[in-house]
């Protein structure tokens, strides 16, 4: 199932290509057409972690040429075409095709080293990080698959009954029976959240059922989310983040500054508490439905993303 899809379109010597890169939940596939054929398909797993594709194109004269394709910004993929060492087309002029791989491995690549594509260059072991993210991958997928559950058993049962005070009761009873679930089977269905997720999940339940009103559940985001907020940044402050940023690294394929993640965070609750507050305002609790099921979930991944680079450790080995 495709999440989104980026086209880029290019034409060389008058002849049109267009690059597709097609993200589901799995996978990042890069697809280079020329017009309507299909010349090369690629794909990376997520928990391999973000690199860049490279097309080639191979010529009948002339030097080949090859097509690198990667995110130019936290949310936007970007190609680059090139003939030997001349760059002769860029989506997105000026910008690294390889920007995110550079938050995967501590530093950000010069654009000097842009066509480079060896792994000792950057002092990394690249076989070693792609086996720790498939192993964390390994470990956590429950916990994620149990997670997605958790949101659209929500949505169901808030479009289907229209009542969100029912669907927010519902979904906290499945996350309390996820906890008892939990004791008998060896898979990690709770994460590194735990204890934290099932006092969420109480206070959760107390509050829809306390106020049995449509407008206070469409709050609950709020509220919850400011109070989320304030506990990650009492851990960011004052413990330098020991609980909640050390359990958030664990799911991350490089080392971070825990009490930066635990800060951060507490700003992503802030800025999602204050826009759930927005929508529920402003818009139809059909929409509000919709946009904290889906909507907020594009915004939310785009900000993790920049605290995740605001957070990492440097490396400090040569590059």
């Amino acid at each position: 199932m495709r999440i989104w899809t980026y086209l880029r379109p290019f034409s060389h010597h008058g002849v049109d290509f267009v690059v597709e890169v097609s993200l589901t939940f799995s996978h990042t596939f890069s697809r280079l057409f020329k017009e309507n054929e299909l010349l090369d398909e690629q794909s990376v797993r997520h928990t391999d972690g973000i690199q860049a594709f490279v097309h080639a194109l191979q010529r009948d004269a002339g030097e080949p040429m090859r097509i690198e394709v990667g995110y130019v910004s936290w949310w936007s993929v970007g190609i680059a075409v090139l003939q030997g060492h001349e760059t002769v087309y860029e989506s997105h002029p000026g910008k690294n095709v390889r920007f995110a791989e550079g938050m995967m491995q501590g530093s950000v690549p010069s654009p000097v080293n842009v066509g480079s594509s060896d792994p000792a260059s950057s002092g990394l072991d690249i076989d070693q990080m792609i086996e720790s993210n498939h192993s964390k991958w390994q470990r956590n997928k429950y916990s994620i698959y149990a997670d997605l559950a958790l949101g659209a058993l929500f949505y169901l049962v808030g479009k289907f009954t229209q009542d969100l005070a029912l669907a927010a009761i519902v979904g906290a009873g499945a996350g309390l029976a996820l906890v008892v679930l939990q004791r008998f089977v060896k898979v990690d269905l709770l994460g590194g959240f735990a204890v934290f997720g099932t006092i969420m999940l109480v206070i959760s339940a107390a509050f829809s059922l306390a106020l049995q009103d449509d407008y206070w559940v469409q709050m609950k985001g709020t509220v919850l989310g400011l109070l989320t907020a304030s506990v990650f940044m009492i851990d960011g402050v004052l413990r330098q983040g020991a609980y909640f940023g050390a359990r958030i690294e664990r799911y991350m394929p490089l080392p971070l500054h825990h009490n930066r993640i635990a800060v951060g965070m507490s700003g992503l609750g802030i800025v999602m508490a204050l826009a759930n507050y927005y929508v529920a305002e402003n818009f139809s609790e059909d929409f509000w439905l919709t946009w904290t099921t889906f909507l907020d979930m594009p915004l939310s991944i785009g900000l993790f993303y920049a605290i995740i680079f605001w957070a990492r450790k440097k490396s400090t080995g040569p590059v």
